[in-house]
């Protein structure tokens, strides 16, 4: 579920024009797929459909790259 909502949410507001398959390990941040406003964007989604908070530090690549890792942070601040 959480996947799929930020696949969701990618697709449809922050790349649209992208036509791959965007999987669980498609390097968002490092293959240039979003930029730092979109990264600001996708936290900002982030945050109010899951009722976390992220702190500035945790803004960043690692948390932010992949499907993987995005969920992997949802799960750890829930």
């Amino acid at each position: 579920m959480i996947k799929a909502s930020i696949k969701e949410f990618l697709l449809n507001e922050l790349c649209p024009q992208y036509s791959g398959d965007l999987d669980d390990d498609v390097k968002l941040i490092s293959d240039g797929l979003i930029d730092s406003i979109s990264a600001l964007q996708l936290v900002d989604f982030i945050e109010k459909r899951f009722n976390i908070e992220f702190e500035a530090h945790e803004v960043d690549r690692e948390n932010l790259d992949t499907l993987s890792n995005i969920e992997r942070f949802i799960v750890a601040k829930q």
